[in-house]
């Protein structure tokens, strides 16, 4: 039973990551993008780490499952977008 529950996390995880990855290529703004990325990654990653903790035996490796998930690389597209873009008052203060 903990096998099938299992993997229905991992598999909702993979969709959300499917849906993530064809928002990144529809969408035509930065940080649009961006913000589909992170969302994907944040809840894709969630689901497939809760299919892996209740697949786990052993408190260390549940421990590791939880630390690793940390989306960071959105944060720092965001900023290199805010900081390198031009046009980023305009598209974001209307300005």
């Amino acid at each position: 039973m903990r096998e099938i529950i299992a993997g229905i996390f991992i598999c909702m995880g993979t969709i959300v990551f499917a849906l993530s990855l064809l928002g990144i290529y529809r969408l035509k703004y930065v940080m649009n993008r961006m913000h589909a990325a992170a969302m994907g990654d944040t809840m894709g990653l969630g689901l497939v780490v809760i299919g892996l903790i209740i697949l786990g035996h052993d408190v260390f490796h549940i421990a590791k499952y939880i630390l690793v998930s940390s989306p960071i690389a959105s944060h720092m597209i965001g900023k290199v977008e805010m900081l390198t873009n031009k046009d980023y008052d305009e598209r974001v203060h209307g300005k």
